[in-house]
Order: structure tokens, then sequence, then C-alpha cells
């Protein structure tokens, strides 16, 4: 297997907050080489298998998980109540964090498209071989298990080159298999825990056809966007749920965001940022005023202040605050008369800052007073925009461009001062939110994510427990 070193599970070290953490660099090509890589994988493979027991029967899993893909108006766009129970980990599920990979080449890049062309030619080898054959659904798998479904894992993780062929016991679940499967989590947006669960082994069943297409659809998406680009500018992949700030060829800055869920959907949107908001008011869609606050406000008086809500009425020089207590919140006409104002502060249902750039979806990046589900490896929660974790991070980027007196401390200045200010920039910033649920690391590392919102028509197993 030498000839296959440099195209199958090679590792490397990532670090995140000057602690190293090891992560495969896996899924890699190597063109010339592929042939006969996937050749020999296979051929060792069925070698090391055949000398224990016959694999039992695999059974079949059932079909990938749709999600329900529903329109929305801009007006739907920002809400978050920070006392709702999704503020916090759903029942069941960790909230433990995985690191965040830093990679100095952005994906929008022509390294990234080469990598990504080449990768369909890994995987276009690999169907040309039978693909990989389905892992049997069953209890959970994790070290120290002895199974039989635990070769068809050695075998799944072989085909796309996650771990290497090696003699010995089949069937045990070891530290090799472990490390392997963090590394097939960690590029497959699972959280790399090294158990095989149902989600687990629901993206290893997905077709290497379906992949196919998926780095198809996405290669085109790429292409699309390359000759847009200019020096500097910010780029979010909306199914990836991740920010990256590039200047000059170069990550500056990326972090994880949280965008919006199947039924109020985060369009994909080019721009440019042309102003910061430090502490903003958020003004309530009447929408989200009707189905979500006017319940709470009739059976809590109190609700609004506790929001630190205003009930306003008329605009500009005619704008004139109203005393909750003497509306009658039981007219079904309410929602006409009035609209509310929520002002800036730490409840704020934008956090302290606000990145504004024109676009016809009311769309934009912002702060959030809830930060746990930053931890959560699916991020698909808003009503539309986008939240960005270290968003004060982001702005002293931003800010730094436009002004070399502009720095984190200065940014911070701003916020803790808690008084509202829109600062436009003098030169606007190229922003590019993007869909793409496929793509291949510098290093060629191929990443997938789950299609949340159904546009690739590939699989989505957000709705399974590990």
């Amino acid at each position: 297997m030498a000839i296959c070193r440099h195209g199958f599970g090679e590792m490397r070290l990532v670090s995140r907050n000057g602690k190293p953490n090891a992560y495969g660099v896996a899924g890699k090509t190597s063109g010339r080489l592929l042939r006969g890589c996937v050749k020999k994988a296979f051929s060792f493979l069925a070698f090391a298998i055949s000398l224990t027991a016959g694999l039992a029967a695999l059974s079949v899993l059932a079909g990938p998980v749709r999600a329900e893909t529903t329109s929305y108006g801009a007006e739907e766009t920002h809400w978050v109540d920070p006392w709702a129970t999704s503020a916090t980990p759903l029942e069941g599920q960790s909230a433990v964090e995985a690191p965040l990979q830093r990679n100095a080449t952005p994906t929008l890049s022509e390294r990234s498209i080469e990598q990504l062309s080449a990768a369909i030619e890994h995987y276009r080898g690999i169907a040309a071989w039978g693909g990989w054959k389905r892992v049997a659904a069953g209890e959970r798998l994790e070290l120290g298990v002895r199974d039989q479904r635990v070769a068809q894992v050695r075998e799944r993780l072989m085909a796309t080159g996650d771990m290497q062929a090696s003699p010995g016991d089949a069937y045990l679940y070891d530290e090799a298999v472990m490390e392997a499967v963090k590394r097939y989590q960690a590029r497959n947006g699972l959280e790399p825990d090294g158990i095989v669960g149902r989600r687990t082994i629901a993206a290893m069943n997905v077709p290497v056809h379906t992949r196919i297409r998926q780095l198809e659809i996405n290669l085109r998406r790429l292409s699309a966007l390359m000759p847009k680009l200019e020096r500097r500018y910010i780029f979010v992949n909306i199914a990836g749920q991740e920010v990256e700030a590039v200047n000059n060829g170069a990550v500056e800055f990326n972090e994880r965001v949280i965008v919006g869920k199947q039924t109020r959907q985060t369009p994909e949107i080019t721009s440019q940022v042309t102003s910061i908001t430090f502490n903003p008011y958020w003004y309530v869609p009447k929408s989200i005023a009707m189905a979500d606050m006017l319940p709470k406000i009739r059976s809590n008086p109190s609700y609004l202040q506790r929001q630190g809500i205003r009930v306003l009425q008329g605009w500009g020089d005619n704008i004139r605050e109203l005393n909750p207590a003497s509306i009658d919140w039981s007219n079904p006409r309410v929602n006409e008369a009035y609209y509310l104002r929520q002002d800036p502060g730490p409840w704020n249902s934008l956090g302290s800052l606000k990145i504004n750039f024109p676009n016809n979806d009311a769309i934009f990046l912002h702060d959030t007073p809830t930060k746990t589900l930053f931890g959560r490896q699916e991020r698909n929660f808003s009503s539309g925009c986008v939240r960005v974790r270290d968003v004060r991070g982001l702005v002293a980027w931003i800010m730094a461009g436009d002004d070399a007196s502009w720095n984190e401390q200065r940014v911070e200045g701003m916020v803790d001062a808690g008084h509202y200010r829109n600062v436009s920039l003098a030169v606007p910033i190229p922003i590019y939110l993007a869909y793409l649920t496929a793509w291949a690391e510098a290093d060629g590392v191929v990443n997938f994510r789950d299609d949340v919102y159904d546009r690739d028509g590939s699989v989505n197993t957000s709705a399974l427990d590990n």
C-alpha cells in the first residue's frame, strides 16, 4: 500500500486555542495513481476480511430524511427569543464543541477548484470499481466493541481514504477504527466523537453517485463565484455554516455562524457591506409580533418591559410611545395600529452589532444574545439572517480595512458605550452568501455537508441522532 500513501488516510495537526487536535487529511486525490490505489485498497481489504468469518447480511438503512422547504418573506428574517427553549442544546444532543479547523487557503480559490475537480475524478474512480458497500444498521459501534459490522465500517472508510487497510481482527473496533471514524465525521460535518451511530451510518451509506453529483453541483457554484471575487471580501457558506474574511488570497478570520432553518432559509446573495450598526434597535416584524409575541404579551403583561420592547405609533417627527397597559391586546387588529421596537442592550435579539449590506430579503449578519447554539454541529436555527460567533472580531476586521485607526479595542469601546450608532464604510466590502454542500481544501481533503435546504437533491441526516 506504499504506492497509495499520498492518496489515503494521512494525518495532520490542527489547533484551536493553542491545543493540538488530530484530524485526518482524508479523501485526498492522487490523479495518476487513482485507479491503482482504489483497486489495491479494495483487494487488500477483501483479503484482510477473508481471514475472519463471513460477514452478516447487510440490512438496508432507511432513505435520507428530506428537509421541508417553505418560502418566507423579508419580514420574517430576524427573530430570536433569548428565553426560547431552542436557545439551549436539545435533550440527548451534545453541547461539547468540536474544534473549528483553521485553513489559510480560502474556500473560494483556484486551488479549491482544482482539488474539487480532482475529487470528482477520484470518486468517479471509486464508482468505476463498484462504489462502496452499505453499512448495516444496528447498535452504536464504539471503541472496544467486537461486531461483524465493524468490518463493514473498515471497508467503507478505506473506500474514501479515511483509513488504510491493516491486518488483525476485522471485527474489532480498535483505536485505528476510532481515529478513522473521527476523520470521516470531521469532514462530513458530524460530531467527531469516534462513535458510529445512526447519523454516521446514514452519511456513510450515501451512494457514490450521489456524492459525485453533489461535487459536480458545487463545482459549478464555485466556478460561478470565482470571476466576481475581489482582493478583500467576506464569504458565508450557508450549508457549511461558517464565515471567512479573506484578504489577498489568505483567510484572516473565520468563525462559526448560525443560518436559517429549513422553513426560513438563508438566501444566496452577492452584495457589499456598506455599514456597521453598533447597539442596534430591532424593529419587530409584524409577522413575528403576531405569531410569536402577541400570545406572550396577552399572558404576561410585563413581557414587553422584560424584553426592553416599546410600543410605538407613527414615524419620524410624529413618532410617539404608548403605554402597553393602555392597549387592548385582545383586539385582533391590534397589530395594524402599532409596532414594536426593542431597545439596544444585552438581550436585544440582534445582539450588539449588525453588519449591513443591500439585498432584497432584509438579510444581514449580526450578533446574538444566545451563544450556546454555536456549540452545535448543525446550526440552522435562525429565521434567515446570519448570526456570527465573535462578531466583534469580524467587525474589527471590516473596520480596520476601511480605517487603520479601528481595532478590536475600539469596537469593544463602542459596544460598551451602549449607544446606537451606524458607521458607514468609505470603501464597501464585497460579501458572498453561497450554499456549498461540498468543497475540497487546498491539501485535498474533501468535505461534505447535509443538504439541509434540499437544493442538491442529496442527503440530510440532521434529523437523526448519532
